[in-house]
């Protein structure tokens, strides 16, 4: 039993030294607030799923491996969550949300665009990885958000018209054949 005991000492002696130090450690963080919160190491906590011994899926949080320049020892107001539009249940992130013109509306709000850098930066690095600007995909969701989807869709470059000799060449084109 003794070896046992060490062990538990100290994990629980980890537990609390993190409470005294005020620090934050995702997997010590309540599901409901995991997601869009960053620990005290500079990286992001993110909520995953997984299936417990009788098979029920459960949430847990996680350290991501994604780090954050200029923030640590941040979990995201509520406020922010609402202005924003996220949702603190998602179970992972996506680029795809920034498809969504509802979403892009709130995130690109002054609400949020101004006072929510955390929620901001995020999103900026995952349009980023898609090969869009935030600023820009901001300002065309402002003016034209159909414009929007098809400049992050195409990452960056929308298509332009098609000309009479590429349509000639297709028309041209011979057809595939049945298999």
């Amino acid at each position: 039993m003794a070896p046992l005991r060490l062990p538990l000492a100290l994990f629980l002696s980890s537990l609390f030294l993190h409470a005294a130090l005020g620090e934050i450690v995702c997997e010590d963080l309540p599901e409901d607030v995991c997601a869009f919160s960053i620990a005290s190491s500079g990286k992001r906590c993110l909520l995953e799923t997984y299936a417990n011994r009788e098979g029920k899926v459960e949430y847990q949080c996680r350290t991501s491996e994604v780090v954050v320049e200029r923030m640590a020892d941040y979990i995201e107001s509520d406020e922010c969550v609402k202005a924003c539009g996220v949702d603190r249940n998602s179970v992972g992130i996506s680029s795809d949300a920034l498809l969504e013109p509802q979403f892009t509306a709130k995130l690109c709000s002054p609400a949020c665009y101004q006072k929510c850098s955390n929620i901001v930066d995020l999103y900026f690095n995952l349009a980023a990885g898609e090969g869009a600007f935030l600023p820009d995909l901001c300002d065309a969701s402002r003016t034209n958000p159909h414009r929007s989807m098809i400049q992050l869709m195409s990452s960056g470059v929308a298509p332009g018209p098609i000309t009479s000799e590429a349509s000639a060449a297709l028309v041209g084109a011979p057809a595939s054949a049945p298999m």
